[in-house]
């Protein structure tokens, strides 16, 4: 059994395709698959059911993958030490983002970051939280940033800051008198939310009621926040955005918003890092210099605030 092997084994959990596989190891698909079968010889068992497209590990192998990334993870580990023995901090970062904070909090931070580190190359996706997840757990993210608490089986969740919700308001609604929204307030009709996977959408399901079925002009049918605000400018109706994405906007916008009374609920963010994972000093060089460029009325916690759950 070699590391190799195992690499090889994890490609294809990872891809759940030889040939794709065999391209993510930069070998011959031959080659992998040969060293796979030889490492199924050697342990006696089939690691993969190859009669399923796309192929999926047996139950056997499932057990087997998940401690051989532990090994590799474990192995990788090594020369990361010795890099961060030395003060440079280099390498490439793979970042998960979701879609709710890339668009406002990456422009705070990132060039700074890229220009203090300069021997560092960062690789950003924009991904769900569940993507987010499932890619610190394969390996194919080093870090994200996302919305906790998550409570999932091997990930460390590192939080940075609490990020407020403000309501936006048309004009034409009824909330637009009031200069502050109540929990009662957010009971009301015509509110818009996210379509289903964005973890915003259900924490402003938890903040405006469960019964939200019953409510005539509820709509939930666009996938972005910049859509929202774009919607209630035009339309009518109501929603819920986290603090930063209110920073830019104009003074006709600006009027729209609401702060929400207390206590004051707000959403969690952290960096999520798989419990075994590599580049730490990295990390936590991106964990200073996004806390040094927030906005100053987010650097400490909000007092008498409501920390809103996702389920």
């Amino acid at each position: 059994m070699t590391l190799t092997q195992l690499e090889y084994i994890i490609a294809v959990d990872t891809f759940r395709h030889f040939a794709t596989a065999a391209q993510h190891c930069h070998v011959t698909q031959p080659t992998l698959s040969m060293q796979i079968q030889k490492l199924e010889d050697e342990l006696g068992v089939q690691l993969f059911d190859r009669s399923r497209q796309p192929v999926v590990p047996t139950e056997v192998g499932q057990v087997i993958l998940l401690q051989a990334r532990e090994v590799v993870q474990a192995a990788r580990r090594i020369p990361e030490i010795v890099k961060e023995s030395s003060d440079e901090i280099s390498g490439e970062l793979r970042l998960g983002i979701i879609p709710t904070l890339a668009p406002y909090l990456l422009p705070l931070f990132i060039g700074s970051f890229m220009n203090r580190f300069a021997g560092v190359s960062v690789q950003i996706q924009e991904l769900t939280t569940e993507h987010i997840v499932e890619q610190l757990r394969k390996g194919l993210l080093d870090v994200g940033l996302a919305v906790t608490p998550l409570h999932e089986m091997g990930l460390t969740e590192k939080p940075l800051f609490e990020e407020p919700f403000v309501g936006y308001v048309a004009d034409s609604h009824l909330l637009a008198r009031q200069r502050e929204l109540s929990g009662a307030d957010l009971q009301a009709d015509g509110l818009w939310l996210l379509t289903e996977g964005h973890c915003f959408r259900d924490q402003v399901v938890n903040l405006c009621g469960a019964d939200l079925r019953s409510r005539s002009a509820l709509r939930y049918e666009t996938g972005s926040l910049e859509t929202l605000i774009k919607l209630i400018d035009r339309q009518e109706g109501f929603t819920l955005l986290p603090y930063l994405a209110t920073l830019d906007m104009d003074e006709p916008r600006r009027a729209r918003l609401r702060p929400l009374g207390d206590p004051k609920p707000v959403r969690q963010v952290s960096l999520l890092l798989h419990r075994n994972g590599l580049k730490r000093r990295l990390i936590d060089a991106l964990r200073r210099e996004i806390l040094a460029h927030l906005p100053p009325e987010m650097a400490q916690a909000t007092e008498n605030r409501k920390l809103v759950g996702l389920r």
